[in-house]
């Protein structure tokens, strides 16, 4: 058994199988997830576990050349706008219904059990090397 890293199989699968430029969609509880995507569910609770854990475990795993986010976050969220800021300094904004739009076009959707609004970002992944 791993012991350290990501520990959900299905997580650390679809991770492994990730290449450069391969999007990635971290959502809360509540986005619409339509069909064609993998999706690793680690929702639990309402806010189990948090956006703020998964995109930062993730992050620990992949190489992230850019990210997308709703410019809605701004205002009705503004923590989770700050930690996407933080990672993220090029974080592009774009209207929530273009995140949703993009969503079919992700490879990969890893949905948490934040319960606050446009807690949502859309990696693309870069190489390391």
């Amino acid at each position: 058994m791993k012991k350290s890293g990501i520990l959900n199989r299905h997580l650390a699968g679809a991770l492994a199988e990730l290449g450069h430029g391969d999007g990635v969609l971290v959502c809360d509880a509540g986005m619409p997830i339509p069909p064609g995507p993998r999706v690793v569910d680690l929702a639990f609770r309402a806010g189990t576990p948090s956006f703020a854990e998964v995109l930062d475990g993730l992050l620990d795993e992949l190489v992230v050349e850019g990210a997308t986010a709703a410019e809605e976050i701004r205002e009705a969220n503004p923590e989770a706008a700050a930690l996407l800021d933080h990672h993220f300094p090029g974080l592009e904004l774009v209207p929530h219904d273009e995140v949703k739009a993009l969503t079919p076009e992700a490879r990969l959707v890893v949905r948490t059990g934040e319960a606050r609004p446009y807690a949502n970002v859309l990696l693309r992944c870069g190489v390391f090397f």
